[in-house]
């Protein structure tokens, strides 16, 4: 009997001690990770609030508003806890408060799962899957090189591949310019992107590839936003003989009711949400099931609490979960994403990027990668730790001669030859 209510009882609820921010750049991509201390010894935990062009407004957010709302707060009541931080700000749903909520909450997710003994999956109701298909990608600056980089990537066991490839001259997502000049003369010094060069480009890709590569092989290519709505339609139609696992972004998040002449016109598998981080933005394409894939970045939407009630609402509509998951993405973010994969019923695909050598040498505990899929890492928690002296070793900054310098990492401008200003 005092066994049983022992157990009942259970261990003291655990008071938010500190919140800090491990601010570094191993690879040259800014990363801000949120560590959480609570008032028992050895129990903290890390969570993800990367946002790269943007960092140091989240590094701000962290420690000047979320950590004097949270510190002395039982560490268990994530929910409530989540609450309070998006209504605190009583203006909502922006990046920088998302990211910044985000690093609190995964990181109390990490602490109950290490109060736990577990890996977080098993505390959402464990796997409904071993691993996570996973894709990865293959660029170059002519169609061949492309094509060499998708057949080194499917040795290493993938079964799924995204394809970008450059466009004379032209500043493309995903790929080098090809190195010609653009054909007529630009109003403009800076980069150049013309739609209908880029469409010409990437369908002569993709028939190649499709000779090349086979049929077995999945394929992938990401717009960008960079189309306008007209032409978007247009080439989802063009892209539909190739078969393609989705095609991610075709549209702007400002013009997303396009999807719908998309959805009437094509059966090209479609995938949308990386700039997302508002309910409306996503609600009405999934309830309508006008996507296929919602690629949410996670610590974007506010992390785990928000992004595993995303997935079941997607689940009710038949739409999958497709997790943004590029080189900016913390291995702690990684970590977040594949949990999701590996409990949610309506998983998709992982975007995956792994770390190189310093990034490694600053994160522990990174999944790992067979074949093609994802294996969670089966510590406690994330399975994350950080070297703080080693992170310490690699702060925010650019190199002289990194264009990204005097931006202090965001992105510069791309125009059309007239001079105006594309998405990007």
């Amino acid at each position: 009997m005092a066994a049983g209510a022992a157990t009942l009882k259970g261990l003291p609820s655990p008071k938010i001690k500190d919140v800090s921010v491990i601010a570094t750049a191993p690879a040259g991509l800014r990363l801000v990770v949120v560590k959480v201390t609570t008032d028992q010894d050895g129990l903290y935990g890390y969570g993800c609030a990367t946002f790269t062009q943007r960092a140091e407004l989240v590094v701000q957010a962290v420690q000047q508003y979320l950590r004097p709302l949270v510190l002395g707060k039982p560490a268990d009541r994530i929910a409530d806890i989540w609450r309070a931080m998006y209504a605190s700000s009583y203006w909502r749903n922006g990046p920088v408060l998302n990211n910044a909520i985000s690093g609190v909450d995964e990181a109390l997710w990490d602490i109950k799962g290490r109060q736990a003994n577990m890996p977080v999956y098993q505390l959402l109701g464990g796997k409904c899957r071993e691993g996570a298909l996973a894709y990865s990608h293959a660029s170059g600056k002519e169609p061949a090189e492309t094509i060499d980089r998708a057949r080194a990537i499917m040795a290493q066991g993938f079964k799924v591949v995204r394809l970008q490839v450059g466009i004379p001259g032209m500043a493309g997502y995903g790929a080098a310019a090809a190195g010609q000049k653009p054909t007529g003369a630009a109003l403009t010094e800076g980069p150049v992107f013309e739609p209908v060069p880029y469409m010409q480009r990437t369908l002569a890709l993709f028939e190649r590839a499709r000779k090349d590569l086979g049929s077995e092989i999945e394929l992938l290519h990401d717009c960008h936003e960079r189309l306008p709505p007209r032409m978007a339609v247009q080439f989802a139609k063009d892209m539909e003989q190739f078969r393609l696992f989705f095609l991610e972004d075709p549209l702007a998040p400002e013009d997303t009711s396009y999807f719908r002449q998309i959805r009437a016109q094509c059966a090209t598998p479609l995938a949308m949400g990386e700039l997302f981080n508002n309910p409306n933005e996503w609600t009405p394409l999934i309830k309508e099931q006008l996507i296929d894939y919602i690629r949410c970045h996670v610590s974007q939407v506010g992390g785990l609490t928000p992004a595993r009630k995303l997935a079941a609402m997607a689940e009710e509509c038949q739409v999958q979960t497709a997790w943004h998951g590029p080189g900016d993405t913390s291995p702690v973010g990684h970590c977040a994403n594949i949990t999701l994969d590996l409990v949610c019923q309506n998983f998709g695909v992982q975007e995956w990027t792994a770390g190189d050598a310093r990034t490694q040498e600053v994160f522990s505990g990174y999944p790992e990668m067979r074949d093609g899929y994802l294996f969670a890492n089966e510590k406690p928690g994330w399975g994350v730790e950080v070297n703080e002296k080693a992170a310490a070793k690699y702060p925010f900054g650019y190199g002289e001669n990194d264009q990204r310098r005097n931006l202090n990492g965001g992105w510069g401008e791309v125009r059309r030859r007239d001079g105006s200003i594309i998405q990007q």
